[in-house]
């Protein structure tokens, strides 16, 4: 099932499922987190509460992407209760991008780079065995939910940046439940833009090249996914796509299992905090900066995967102001 948020003609926040090109608004909810605490609730799925809803006046789909009414497909009404975080060095392949980012030459094995080193390790031991717990991934904090932006919502570089670049993701989507388990409505794709420049100058720095803006769906694709999967990223220059590129995702083209990623997020019992949500980056091979391509404000970044309908799309702004180096008050 594909479900979406957005506003409605009289301008009501309203939650809706895809059926073709038309979206059927779900009763008795608002938002998809409602959504989600009311089948934590009832001991039921998503699915299950949608299709016993009573279902209210469809709206065209194209018309509300057109007119800017869509909405992140998950956010928290507390911005500060909502963690955006991910895990790097998942993809078959991105050991490469993430090696040419550092500028590092070939070594012999005894000298393989950190990054090398972490993705040989997920090779090794990202798959276990079902019920045992495989080797941790690399991890990342990226914000809160102040910094998730709506689909068609421009992606705000700062001034301070060295770059803005795209990553084409898929994303989970949780809520923790009063009992403080973590239960997930689905994935979402989405674009867990960075700083790669500021990357390339040290490894170190990830953490710094992560602070950044990012956005998610238009839709969540609730239940399982399937292994492989095929999508495409691209950047447009006024008319013109200046980039394009296929990206592949799922497990088969992983070196961990997503329960193996997720296990490794939710051990720690700060992300088990009830009612909280979490928005969890599962990793990327597939960049434009790999491929020496540099974004100019008013590119557009588009990621689309069929199983997943409309594509993710948003533009990248430069921030104007900036903080100042005496901007800090003192009590």
């Amino acid at each position: 099932m594909r479900l979406i948020q957005y506003i409605d003609l009289g301008g009501a926040p309203r939650v809706g499922r895809i059926e073709g090109n038309r979206v059927v608004p779900v009763s008795n909810v608002t938002t998809t987190y409602e959504l989600a605490l009311q089948a934590i609730a009832y001991h039921t799925t998503l699915d299950s509460l949608v299709e016993n809803s009573t279902k209210g006046e469809p709206e065209d789909y194209r018309a509300i992407l057109d007119s800017g009414r869509i909405r992140s497909p998950l956010m928290h009404p507390d911005p500060s209760h909502c963690l955006i975080s991910g895990t790097g060095l998942t993809h078959l392949g991105s050991a490469e991008a993430r090696d040419a980012m550092h500028k590092k030459v070939a070594r012999s094995e005894a000298e393989l780079t950190d990054s090398m080193r972490l993705f040989k390790l997920g090779i090794e031991g990202g798959k276990p065995q079902e019920g045992a717990v495989g080797v941790q991934p690399e991890w990342f904090y990226k914000g809160d939910g102040s910094w998730l932006v709506d689909p068609g919502a421009p992606l705000m570089r700062p001034s301070f940046a060295l770059d803005g670049g795209e990553e084409p993701e898929i994303v989970g989507l949780y809520v923790i439940g009063p009992d403080r388990l973590p239960y997930r409505l689905g994935f979402a794709l989405g674009n867990e833009f960075s700083d790669h420049v500021m990357e390339r100058q040290n490894y170190l720095y990830l953490a710094h090249s992560k602070l950044r803006q990012c956005a998610i769906g238009p839709e969540i694709r609730t239940g399982s996914l399937p292994s492989h999967m095929e999508g495409r990223s691209r950047i447009r220059r006024e008319a013109q796509i200046v980039w394009e590129k296929p990206f592949f995702t799922g497990e088969a083209n992983m070196c961990h299992t997503l329960a193996n990623l997720e296990y490794h997020h939710f051990k720690y019992s700060a992300h088990r905090r009830p009612l909280d949500v979490h928005l969890h980056f599962f990793g990327t091979a597939t960049l434009s900066f790999a491929d020496s391509i540099r974004i100019q404000e008013g590119d557009t970044f588009e990621i689309e995967l069929a199983e997943f309908g409309e594509p993710l799309s948003n533009t990248l702004q430069v921030a104007g102001e900036s903080f100042e180096i005496d901007g800090i008050g003192q009590l």
